[in-house]
């Protein structure tokens, strides 16, 4: 299994002070390599909290979270962000671009600590590559200022996969866009999740995008439930 989570809950205390909130309850979950899964739900109900735990970003306040065979709890902070920035690429509602770094730049940040002759020569072509094949090719020297908010977020995507990482996780990577740009970043999404063999799993409001995934789960009361749309 590329992840397992075995009886996950994560509780918040109460703003003042007496007593816990229980976001997630008891959540089992096994994904296999390759796999596309959208997490669905009302607002406030836990799903991107459980995207951050299965990136490593937060912790559970119980239960066991084993990540490319990896149990979480036993590794330490050096070994969380390696495996954040190699094995995980990130993409959320908003682009987060840096304004002053040009398309190629901005999709090369995460190379940084891969160190500078390999970002040079090997990444640099692959990020070319990349910026081909969802259309931004003649786009590399722009800045964010000059992209439209769709081919922003295919910025974020590309940037996310630029250091070919076995999972990638979505949050909300469509809520900012209008309907036609939304369909067309999910199909992309979609299709370079095949082509580069990750692992893709979001968390949604979009029908439509979430139909596009293999598996879909709703999130509810802070129980996890296979889900049929």
């Amino acid at each position: 299994m590329l992840i397992e989570l075995k009886n996950i809950a994560k509780k918040y205390s109460m703003p003042s002070g007496k007593g816990y909130t229980t976001v997630l309850k008891d959540i089992s979950l096994q994904v296999i390599p390759g796999a596309t899964i959208a997490v669905v739900g009302p607002s406030g109900s836990g799903k991107s909290t459980l995207l951050n735990i299965i990136g490593a970003l937060d912790k559970p306040s119980s239960g066991e979270v084993t990540l490319f065979g990896k149990n979480l709890d036993e590794c330490d902070d050096a070994e969380l962000s390696r495996i954040r920035n190699r094995e995980i690429g990130f993409i959320f509602q908003f682009h987060h671009l840096l304004p002053q770094c040009t398309v190629l730049e901005n999709v090369l940040i995460p190379t940084i600590p891969l160190g500078l002759k390999k970002r040079n020569e090997e990444v640099q072509e692959r990020a070319k590559i990349l910026l081909e094949r969802v259309g931004l090719g003649k786009h590399m020297e722009y800045f964010p200022a000059q992209l439209s908010g769709g081919e922003m977020q295919r910025v974020a995507v590309v940037r996310a996969l630029i250091n070919k990482p076995k999972l990638v996780l979505a949050d909300e990577p469509t809520g900012s866009l209008d309907k036609d740009s939304s369909e067309n970043l999910g199909r992309l999404m979609v299709g370079m999740n095949k082509e580069e063999g990750t692992t893709l799993i979001t968390v949604t409001h979009s029908v439509d995008f979430a139909r596009l995934m293999e598996k879909v789960f709703k999130l509810q009361n802070g129980i996890l439930e296979s889900f049929v749309i």
